[in-house]
């Protein structure tokens, strides 16, 4: 008589994409809020010189004839928070192997990643300054535009993530969390950049 023995237990999931898209969006949080810490520390060391009736004391941070495009931030800010729904649909979908969501959902976060893009774009060509024309000028293009990439790289994992979605993978369910993870993080620090950079100035 012959006993077979039990087959071993299936091999715990690793994830390393998730926990690597985790510590990269670490990193870059990290990055972004050093970046914001350093613009409260040059708009609190900003000279400071009385109004002309000598009742107020205007700090020379922001230039006077600088007019930022508010309205094109509040629409990216709005832009960012849908898209992190629409990833975590993509999730959603993906656990349920609905593969027509997933890949739709995906589709629509690429949609508004350029959204995003055509947006900030857009609020540089309104303002109409130089890299180099002051300390806020400098300040607001290094910030801004580093988030930028970042917004960049994350429509670059939605691509990654559409195509194999496309493609018939079924088992990208840590793909598509990790993309979801991603893009959460991205809501977070443009919150906070909007806030600081675009809100208070």
């Amino acid at each position: 008589m012959t006993i077979a023995l039990p087959s071993a237990p299936a091999p715990a999931p690793r994830r390393q994409i998730l926990v690597a898209t985790a510590v990269a969006s670490a990193s870059a949080f990290m990055l972004i809020m050093g970046m914001l810490s350093m613009w409260l520390k040059f708009r609190a060391a900003a000279p400071t010189r009385k109004s002309a009736d000598g009742f107020y004391v205007i700090k020379d941070w922001l230039p006077a004839d600088l007019k930022i495009p508010e309205v094109s931030a509040n629409v990216m800010l709005a832009t960012i928070a849908l898209l992190a729904f629409i990833a975590q649909w993509a999730v959603y979908s993906a656990k349920r192997q609905d593969s027509q969501h997933r890949s739709l959902a995906l589709g629509l976060c690429l949609l508004m990643g350029v959204a995003l893009v055509n947006a900030q774009l857009a609020v540089y060509s309104q303002m109409e300054v130089g890299l180099s024309s002051g300390a806020y000028q400098t300040m607001f293009y290094t910030i801004t535009g580093t988030m930028l990439v970042l917004i960049a790289s994350g429509m670059a994992f939605t691509a990654v993530a559409l195509f194999r979605s496309v493609g018939g993978r079924s088992d990208d369910t840590q793909i598509v969390s990790a993309h979801a993870l991603y893009w959460y993080f991205l809501t977070a620090a443009f919150t906070a950049m909007w806030f600081i950079v675009y809100v208070q100035k």
